[in-house]
């Protein structure tokens, strides 16, 4: 792979090729994919996503939005200092092209802005409560329908994938999408193959899948622009990855791993003095003098975190760098955060929230209910769609099928298509949308 082919600034539908060095600085077309992430409707449902706490109105718990902007901030300070590093060494990439050290922070940043903005409501409980619907609940009746690639993306109903389709996905004068930069779809495609095979290898790679059988011709569109290596033969797609979703990876593994701690800490699901302990493992040579005039619980914690954040952004850039070469090469089957310095500080941590926050009896009593409230909105709106596309919808489908958002009053020809379509709809309801919703159906609102 190269970097100025990996670095495109093609967009969906364009006829001429844009240039680097003709672009204007302060409308730099990185950033602006950056705008047209923030300001999109799938982007703003976020606030009212799950991160950790489903349903949660603690002030200090980190929603989906929260999270996002986060990630999108480290990842910015990830993909400039590898930048600053990568024009250093291939100095045409400027000279020639005009490409400056900001513009990588610019597109990761985007990249990991966007990062979920396919995730259903209630968290990652939510795409297993699609999937479950189809693999072992009333969806199975459409398996014989499908073909194994329709239906392993039901099954496994992905996020990543889901978020491909926000990005890019055509509707009725809607060309493309958002219309977002070929580089940071490259940089946002985590996971760059089809849901089959599954798993075929133990790269970071083909751990998941990125697209749904409706985007893949775009998909490959994509991928062949920016010179993305193929890894997959005869009728099965995927890819490499590109070198800057490695970056997104990291900013999103650094945040998870340290924040999601710090709002267990504030919840108190961890014990102050049990996590001080963790969080003092990755940071015991930076720590100052400042940290023992701190007087609050919240105050210690926040110091620790932006100590440990920074210590883990310059080992991610760090080993992206030393490895360079081999990411160019599509021979590096790794997440960069497995070969960091301070894997087994991060490995001790994410154990301890598995164990108290992500496994607690709040998340896994709302997580129970956001099983309940999907599969009842799968049931109902799947069975009206299809009942209206066969011409015998009953007077309560049609009432359903008003509750429907406009962009979403579509007709589909194809069983899949339908299925898909409503998956959709489902997955860009917030948290408390799901629950109105679920309410509305089941007559509870009453």
């Amino acid at each position: 792979m190269h970097w100025e082919q990996l670095l495109s600034l093609k967009r969906q539908g364009d006829k001429n090729k844009r240039l680097r060095k003709e672009q204007d600085d302060t409308r730099l077309g990185f950033e602006v994919d950056y705008d047209r992430i923030i300001f999109s409707s799938a982007f703003r449902s976020l606030q009212d996503k799950t991160q950790v706490i489903p349903l949660s109105k603690t002030d200090f718990v980190h929603t989906r939005l929260t999270h996002s902007l986060e990630v999108s901030v480290v990842g910015r300070s990830i993909g400039r200092l590898v930048g600053k590093k990568i024009i250093e060494k291939y100095p045409h990439l400027q000279e020639i092209h005009g490409y400056q050290p900001n513009d990588f922070g610019a597109i990761v940043a985007a990249a990991c802005l966007s990062h979920d903005i396919g995730n259903p409501p209630f968290g990652h409980s939510g795409e297993k409560a699609i999937g479950e619907y189809f693999k072992t609940g009333n969806g199975q009746q459409y398996k014989s329908q499908l073909t194994a690639k329709q239906w392993q993306d039901l099954v496994d109903f992905e996020g990543n994938a889901n978020g491909f389709s926000v990005l890019s996905a055509t509707r009725p004068g809607i060309e493309g999408g958002l219309r977002i930069t070929y580089a940071t779809l490259g940089a946002f495609m985590k996971y760059p193959k089809e849901s089959l095979p599954k798993k075929p290898t133990k790269a970071i790679a083909d751990k998941k899948y990125g697209f749904f059988q409706p985007d893949k011709a775009f998909f490959k569109e994509v991928a062949e622009e920016l010179g993305l290596i193929p890894n997959k033969t005869g009728d099965d797609i995927g890819y490499e990855r590109h070198p800057l979703a490695y970056l997104v990876e990291a900013a999103d593994d650094i945040c998870y791993t340290i924040i999601d701690f710090e709002d267990g800490i504030n919840l108190g699901l961890i014990d102050e003095d049990f996590a001080l302990e963790y969080l003092i493992k990755l940071v015991k040579d930076n720590i100052r003098e400042k940290y023992n005039t701190l007087t609050t619980k919240e105050d210690r914690i926040s110091y620790l975190r932006a100590l440990a954040i920074g210590s883990l952004i310059q080992d991610a850039v760090k080993v992206f760098i030393e490895n360079e070469e081999l990411i160019l090469a599509g021979k590096f089957p790794y997440a960069l955060t497995d070969k960091s310095q301070y894997k087994a500080q991060m490995d001790d941590i994410i154990k301890l929230s598995v164990k108290n926050i992500y496994q607690s009896r709040e998340v896994v009593e709302k997580e129970l209910t956001g099983y309940q409230i999907i599969n009842v909105l799968l049931e109902k709106f799947i069975t009206a769609y299809n009942n209206d596309f066969d011409g015998q919808a009953t007077s309560y489908d049609k009432l359903l099928l008003k509750l429907l958002p406009e962009k979403f009053t579509v007709e589909k020809n194809e069983l899949y298509d339908r299925l898909l379509h409503i998956c959709h709809f489902i997955s860009l309801l917030t948290d408390g949308n799901a629950l109105i919703l679920y309410n509305t159906v089941t007559g509870q609102k009453l």
